[in-house]
């Protein structure tokens, strides 16, 4: 397939697996994948800091081991935390990167998928801001579309990869994205990005 006539050329990774034209928020949650691991699943998540809360730089924070336990009751609970994602697409679609993708972000936790333990080492994290009841915004699925399409350009492996949510690599300890994502949608998008339109 070529993903090369869907996406415009800024919106490339680069050789270092950094995404250009958007803001790098470097992670120190993260790590090598293991030796001849390549990235073969694609894993969207949703988050909001605090729960419920959209905007600021809570999720920033957290990703970079700086979120303040007195800044929000909640906070206290996960401050320690250390946990990453490669990716953040806001409400508004900006994306904000955090892992390169050639590196293993701490995303998934105890998780398993067609039989494969440990997600991490094979997957890409790509959070949503949002919550499990709340519908994401267009300028977020336009966003997640080209992001995986652009995923798919860079690394073969990805070309026909799946993409999951969090709940179906740890069912019954994770719900995100939740039952409002819509699947189908993301789907048909990817499909129509796959024939170049």
């Amino acid at each position: 397939m070529d993903y090369s006539s869907s996406l415009d050329t800024a919106f490339r990774i680069d050789e270092h697996g950094w995404l250009r034209g958007v803001a790098r928020v470097p992670s120190p949650n993260a790590d090598e994948r293991p030796p001849g691991c390549a990235p073969s699943l694609v894993v969207v998540h949703g988050i909001s800091l605090p729960p419920g809360e959209f905007g600021g730089p809570w999720i920033d924070r957290l990703f970079t081991n700086t979120l303040p336990a007195d800044a929000h009751e909640y906070f206290a609970t996960i401050d320690k935390l250390r946990v990453s994602a490669h990716a953040l697409v806001r409400r508004d679609g900006e994306i904000r990167q955090y892992v390169p993708f050639t590196r293993r972000a701490w995303h998934a936790g105890e998780s398993s998928w067609c039989g494969r333990q440990r997600c991490n080492d094979f997957s890409i994290g790509i959070e949503l801001e949002g919550t499990d009841e709340m519908p994401y915004e267009e300028a977020q699925y336009a966003a997640l579309v080209r992001l995986i399409a652009a995923l798919r350009l860079a690394y073969p492996t990805l070309r026909d990869a799946e993409v999951v949510g969090h709940s179906d690599i740890a069912p019954g300890r994770k719900t995100d994205p939740g039952p409002v994502f819509d699947w189908i949608r993301l789907r048909r998008e990817l499909t129509a990005a796959d024939r170049g339109r």
